[in-house]
């Protein structure tokens, strides 16, 4: 009997090393652009990033640096970053980025964790680093000079060197050592919204994967001519993906460094031509307020593209922003999904519909990427059973019935960084559950209805909290609204709306309540509105519905 015939392909690993190298050679004259802490801006090339990553890499070996050994970092969007997004693995060792925007006990805990071994740290992040460095063990730490200049390490703790002095030092004679794909190559800590914060380790085969497929037309449509404005944190989730997909195919990279606030953005965004943006849906809205606010002052000379993620862009959001221009596109993932999973785009078929039944399409999350493979399952799954899963657990494509959305594909977690008591999260036929409740529709668009636990049962029924939000965001008059379930002594819980207005507006509970009652029926509408300065958010911009149902836990409410 003759065996399989086998593909006469070369055996060539999918590591991050040819992206470094395809980047040096083939886009060496293109631009990368950091804003720092004092508005300047420091402009370098990608042929200078690829020669200094490589030098990086070679004072990583010089160091002592071992196969899967960790490096730390903490550090603002920069092209030093971006330097490190490559050095450290093309080296052989891990990245491991550190959440800033954390509590330095939780930062410390992190890194204890991960067992990073050396740190890369900004000068004006030393304040921050000093907070918890009695509690971590790194046995080296970079100083980048990110405030410009050189960094003042004379004060620091022992073993702190200055990044331009370090890599100065290094030779230009780097070879990258022979990196088999499946090794680690970066490492990041879920956000914690959902007990403590896990590690996923990401692969070099993953992050090859996901840079391919989220840069397609159909996702985030990152090619050489586009210029990517990163305002996503690259210290979480590996910036979405994208330092890793601008580098592969050489776009413009501009990073905003800590300015993130609208006008500095718009800024950046006409002066350097700004063609595709990433961030969350609450810097977005700050900038479509500036937009309507000082209609003609911002010339956007190149049509923009905005892929927001995080949590559901308000509708209201992406009609605001297409009436300047601006393309705003719902993409969905996770830390445990390299993040990319879905984008919201219209089909073919859907651009002769009615912008209501079109805008309905944009507010999901949309269809998986390739290789993503996504079902919904039903409630008996949704409990958790440990079980093989049988066809009849999964919901039908309808997309009304909901359940909890699992996925699988190349560059999804198959198990959390030394956390075995977190095994639950996998199923027994190896599908990730990712307590996101959801639907499905014919088409294969996801619509996330919430969160597991921010799911509101009143009275034996559910009712979600990000459905309401949105519609509450709709009204002219709000500009964030968050809706928790509050324990009541007859219903179980019902709905509690936190609003924060548009500055100079003013609508009281029952106008509020009257413009939902056109889309919710009675039983579903918030019983109470509470009116705040501000919305808790966590470390990555999502609301923290958990500060929020701590601090409404014993509300009194008036019963008939």
């Amino acid at each position: 009997m003759r065996g399989p015939l086998r593909g006469l392909m070369m055996d060539f690993p999918l590591t991050l090393a040819p992206l470094l190298e395809r980047a040096g050679k083939l886009f060496g004259k293109v631009e990368i652009v950091s804003r720092r802490p004092d508005r300047t801006l420091a402009r370098t090339t990608y042929a200078d990033f690829s020669r200094r990553a490589r030098k990086m890499a070679r004072a990583l070996t010089d160091a002592g640096l071992g196969r899967c050994d960790r490096v730390a970092t903490l550090m603002w969007n920069h092209s030093a970053h971006l330097e490190a997004y490559f050095g450290v693995p093309v080296a052989g060792g891990v990245l491991h980025t550190l959440n800033l925007r954390l509590h330095p006990d939780e930062i410390a805990a992190i890194a204890n964790h991960a067992g990073g071994r050396f740190l890369l740290v900004d000068d004006v992040l030393l304040p921050l680093y000093e907070q918890f460095r009695p509690r971590v063990k790194f046995e080296r730490v970079i100083v980048v000079p990110f405030a410009g200049g050189s960094a003042s390490t004379e004060s620091g703790p022992h073993g702190m060197q200055d990044y331009e002095q370090w890599l100065a030092q290094a030779g230009d004679d780097f070879v990258c050592p022979a990196l088999d794909e499946d090794d680690a190559a970066t490492m990041c800590y879920t956000s914690g919204t959902t007990g403590q914060p896990k590690g996923v380790v990401y692969s070099h085969r993953a992050l090859v994967l996901h840079s391919l497929a989220s840069s397609t037309a159909d996702a985030f449509g990152i090619a050489q001519n586009d210029t990517v404005l990163l305002v996503a944190s690259m210290f979480h989730v590996n910036g979405w993906g994208v330092p890793f997909a601008s580098v592969m195919f050489g776009a413009k990279l501009v990073f905003p460094g800590p300015h993130a606030n609208p006008s500095s953005l718009l800024h950046l965004i006409e002066q350097e031509g700004v063609t595709v943006a990433f961030g969350v849906p609450t810097i977005w809205l700050g900038v479509a307020a500036e937009l309507e606010r000082n209609p003609g002052r911002w010339k956007l000379s190149r049509p923009l593209r905005i892929n927001c993620g995080g949590a559901a862009p308000p509708i209201e959001l992406i009609r605001t922003l297409a009436r300047h221009n601006v393309e705003l596109t719902h993409v969905f993932g996770m830390t445990e999904s390299t993040p990319h999973l879905t984008a919201s785009r219209l089909r073919s078929y859907m651009r002769d519909w009615p912008e209501e039944q079109k805008d309905a399409v944009r507010a999901m999350q949309g269809f998986p990427a390739p290789f993503v493979e996504m079902r919904v399952m039903r409630p008996a799954v949704l409990r958790g059973l440990q079980v093989q899963p049988a066809p009849e657990d999964e919901a039908p494509r309808d997309g009304k019935t909901p359940g909890e959305l699992e996925i699988r594909g190349p560059w999804v977690a198959s198990s959390y960084y030394n956390a075995p008591e977190e095994a639950g999260h996998w199923t027994a036929d190896g599908w990730f559950r990712t307590g996101d409740v959801a639907c499905m529709d014919e088409d294969g668009y996801i619509k996330i209805v919430d969160r597991i636990k921010d799911l509101i049962k009143s009275g034996g029924e559910w009712i979600s909290s990000v459905d309401m939000e949105n519609a509450l965001m709709g009204h002219p008059a709000v500009r964030e609204a968050a809706v928790i379930g509050v324990p009541h002594p007859k219903l179980q819980e019902r709905p509690l709306a936190v609003v924060v207005l548009n500055d100079g507006q003013q609508v009281t509970p029952e106008e509020l309540r009257e413009f939902l009652a056109g889309r919710f029926a009675k039983w579903q509408l918030p019983d109470a509105i509470v009116f705040a300065d501000e919305i808790p958010r966590t470390s990555v911009g999502k609301f923290r519905k958990s500060e929020l149902r701590a601090r409404f836990a014993n509300w009194e409410w008036k019963l008939s």
